[in-house]
């Protein structure tokens, strides 16, 4: 990865947005440590400053079998909650459920890999795990319970979805050198931006560019209390999370 990048966002919730948006809408960076290994993403809300979201990531090539890899103290260990994300076997939220994303249906033509069956973490090699440190603050009287529960509740979500991605669109990626993956990023965000444009904000969350110096307008909305989706399964495995970290299988190197 080199060097990494470090970007700054800024999203401006139009009113009559769902309530959840505001919770994330903060300015955010992400830097890359180390050889590739670690990343580091510290989100903050200009317009609510004491709601912090903070996520720290190793990638380890084992099926989560690192207790402590992100180096906690013995004081953080005793407050942590280890939570294992599944792509296999997991529930997601049923409106996100998509059958060609299902890793226990879907097959690799280029890697020939897949469908993932339940237990697949303690056999397939090579195999990749994702440690994820998530800390959520939000100092706010009477709300911060229930606040710092969603938030991580729909980071979970994220991770989940994001991963099972990963894995189901490996024939899309594979094989990209640092140059294609680039060319895509910026072919990707065009096009976003093009279907940002061309929806209309009382609709949608809208996301704007500024300068660093620059605040966006407060939104006029509060955080909601946690909302429950409707959740639907894969076809194979319980979805019934264990003490571990987010494991997702890797195609062979070429």
């Amino acid at each position: 990865m080199g060097g990494g990048a470090t970007r700054r966002r800024e999203f401006t919730c139009p009113a009559g947005c769902p309530a959840g948006y505001v919770l994330w809408s903060p300015g955010s960076s992400t830097s890359r440590r180390g050889p590739g290994t670690s990343t580091h993403t510290l989100s903050q809300c200009s317009f609510l400053p004491k709601f912090i979201i903070l996520i720290e990531t190793k990638y380890q090539n084992n099926n989560g079998s690192s207790c402590n890899c992100l180096g906690l103290t013995d004081e953080e260990l005793t407050q942590r909650e280890v939570d294992f994300i599944d792509i296999a076997t997991d529930e997601i939220p049923d409106k996100q459920y998509q059958a060609s994303e299902d890793c226990t249906k879907f097959k690799s033509k280029k890697t020939n890999r897949g469908p993932l069956a339940e237990g697949w973490r303690d056999t397939h090699d090579p195999i990749m795990c994702s440690y994820k440190l998530v800390t959520v603050k939000f100092e706010v009287w009477g709300l911060q319970t229930r606040v710092e529960a969603f938030a991580h509740r729909a980071i979970r979500d994220i991770l989940l979805v994001g991963h099972r991605q990963a894995f189901a669109w490996v024939d899309e990626w594979y094989g990209m050198g640092m140059d294609d993956v680039r060319d895509f990023e910026q072919r990707l965000q065009e096009e976003t931006n093009q279907r940002v444009l061309a929806t209309p904000s009382s609709e949608n969350l809208s996301m704007t560019t500024a300068s660093p110096g620059s605040t966006p307008e407060p939104s006029p909305l509060g955080p909601s209390p946690p909302m429950d989706f409707p959740r639907r399964k894969s076809s194979a495995g319980s979805g019934t999370p264990t003490d571990a970290p987010s494991t997702s299988k890797q195609p062979d190197p070429q």
